[in-house]
């Protein structure tokens, strides 16, 4: 009978290592990084009204993150874009660029804000400089398999930064 219980027990402990309980907030949609969160804001504000506010905080600048303009509609109320932040992960001066497709779409009294189709680049020495989906490494680092020491500064920096980006356009927006 003890030999049972701890067999139980060691096969209970050998399959929490397949899984790693992450603290850190990436949401996902069909296995991809998606960030979407729609806003209801005051009923007074028409849709020409927010999608200049929108445009206008398009066009600002940010620390360590790049924002490009690709279509804006002002009779369907969508802006989209690409967007790349740097992401410093470590003293020594290796960082990520992460790229990513953002998109408002604004009607009377509100607007949805959705990020999708992300990317990472390191840049460091002896890393290939290529873009690549960042969902292979997040599905590895949430399995316990992370690719390097700078996941977790990586994660922790999108979720970070993505916060950060939406809740200045919700400024903007107000």
């Amino acid at each position: 009978m003890l030999n049972i219980q701890f067999s139980i027990l060691l096969i209970l402990f050998s399959l929490k290592g397949f899984t790693q309980k992450s603290d850190i907030d990436i949401p996902m949609k069909n296995g991809k990084v998606y960030y979407e969160k729609s806003y209801e804001l005051n009923s007074n504000f028409n849709q020409d009204e927010l999608f200049n506010r929108a445009l206008k905080w398009f066009k600002q600048d940010f620390q360590n993150t790049e924002k490009i303009k690709t279509s804006a509609n002002k009779k369907t109320g969508e802006i989209t874009g690409s967007c790349i932040f740097k992401i410093v992960t470590s003293s020594t001066g290796n960082y990520y660029l992460m790229r990513f497709v953002m998109n408002i779409k604004v009607y009377n009294g509100g607007y949805t804000f959705t990020a999708n189709g992300f990317y990472e680049k390191p840049i460091e020495s002896g890393i290939s400089n290529e873009y690549s989906k960042i969902e292979y490494r997040w599905w590895d680092y949430r399995q316990g398999k992370p690719w390097s020491v700078e996941d977790v500064t990586l994660f922790k920096g999108i979720a970070s930064d993505e916060t950060a980006l939406m809740a200045s356009l919700e400024n903007q927006m107000k």
